[in-house]
């Protein structure tokens, strides 16, 4: 089942029960005795610090309702989490200071997939079971039995993050025929390039450049000016949210102009960096987990108005869109499997992971092979019609994005060749 799909409620009765959520029981009985510890890294600094504290965010407004609603087992819940500086040589010893030093019962991960493997190691040693926050194919390589993905590629994990782009490009008359891939020489976007590069080949498509930049790269005209020699019909760029911000402002200065330019740029879905670039995010066709259109945020609407309320205060992302709901769902799903198998021995809660569907405000989870979803909830957007007036109320709807992929939830086509849109 397709993590969005909302059968037999209508738009106003899911409402009301996602709103129900949110309520406190007024005869909830208080939790007692010791807190069930749940540990994690967070990016809370660095270069994704703007993704990871929304997802925290969203991870505190589990924990708190929870507790307000009893906790779970009778027992209330804590979360301990140390920043991580979006350093992924920080987090095997985060790790091993939450499990050997603060003792905690359980472990998620922090954000991100350079995040993510570090931990791996630290986690299978001690046997724990580990749901992780937008990693992708961690588990590729690890193949641990009591991995969990909250990231909705599907089964076809590296590809998912571009197949939409390749399908809408293939729909084009003429087709286009020619790739050229830039990707930061990191864990998240070398395997997304390679599942462009299995797309390319499924499209029957040529490449004609693909190469890597480092992180940390803050001069981005020689890649663009490489791919303007290139003369590619599609660009496809997999990146961290610096370097996206860096590739889409000198793709504007120096006119770059392929037929489509996006794929799997992290960081676009942030309002921080929307903010940023405004104007020059049109015509950008790039993936999305989720986004605000009236079917989604129907069984997550009183989530964010209880995120977006305390938004300010907490110097975070104004609307949470991207991981504030994420950071949550994936607590959720611990919290409906500590449950559901009445305990929190990591054996019995692997079980229970494997064996069953979870109800979260972004849609229905149910995991397959290597802990990763069974279907896959990937979309693709374009960003269109936006000028430097922009604002935090553009953000908030759909009026400049539409989906084109997949089909059950497109809202509209692609504008083609991308310089149209400019």
């Amino acid at each position: 089942m397709l993590r969005h799909k909302l059968t037999g409620l209508a738009a106003g009765a899911t409402l009301t029960l996602a709103a129900l959520v949110f309520t406190v029981p007024a005869r909830a009985q208080a939790p007692s005795g010791e807190p069930i510890k749940i540990g994690l890294s967070m990016s809370l600094t660095g270069p994704l610090a703007a993704n990871g504290k929304m997802a925290l965010l969203g991870a505190k407004i589990w924990e708190e309702e929870v507790n307000a609603k009893g906790g779970l087992l009778g027992r209330p819940v804590k979360l301990i989490n140390y920043d991580d500086q979006s350093n992924p040589s920080t987090v095997p010893g985060i790790y091993t200071k939450l499990l050997d030093v603060d003792r905690v019962d359980l472990v998620v991960s922090g954000y991100a997939t350079n995040m993510v493997a570090p931990a791996m190691p630290v986690v299978m040693q001690k046997g724990k079971t580990f749901i992780s926050l937008f990693a992708l194919d961690v588990n590729a390589e690890f193949k641990y039995d009591k991995y969990f993905s909250m990231l909705p590629t599907g089964q076809d994990t590296r590809p998912s993050f571009t197949t939409g782009f390749f399908e809408v490009a293939a729909a084009q008359n003429p087709k286009p025929t020619t790739v050229a891939l830039t990707a930061e020489d990191a864990e998240f976007s070398r395997n997304a390039c390679e599942g462009a590069r299995e797309n390319i080949k499924k499209f029957g498509l040529k490449t004609v450049y693909d190469k890597t930049f480092p992180p940390g790269t803050t001069d981005f005209s020689p890649i663009i000016r490489a791919l303007q020699a290139a003369n590619a019909d599609l660009v496809v760029v997999c990146s961290y949210p610096l370097s996206s911000v860096g590739i889409v402002l000198a793709a504007n200065e120096l006119g770059l102009k392929p037929k489509m330019l996006g794929g799997a740029m992290v960081g676009l879905q942030a309002t921080v960096f929307k903010d940023k670039l405004k104007s020059k995010l049109n015509g950008i066709v790039n993936y999305e987990t989720w986004v605000p259109s009236e079917k989604m945020m129907a069984p997550a609407a009183a989530f964010f108005k209880a995120y977006q309320e305390r938004a300010k205060a907490e110097g975070v992302d104004p609307l949470g869109y991207y991981l504030g709901g994420w950071g949550y769902a994936y607590l959720q799903v611990l919290g409906n499997a500590i449950a559901g198998a009445k305990s929190i021995d990591d054996d019995k809660l692997a079980d229970y992971l494997r064996a069953n569907e979870f109800k979260t405000i972004m849609g229905n989870v149910r995991f397959g092979k290597n802990g990763e979803w069974t279907t896959s909830g990937m979309m693709q957007v374009q960003y269109h019609g936006l000028t430097d007036a922009a604002n935090l109320e553009t953000w908030r709807g759909m009026s400049y994005q539409t989906v084109l992929t997949p089909s059950e939830y497109k809202t509209g086509d692609v504008i083609y060749p991308y310089e149209k849109a400019k």
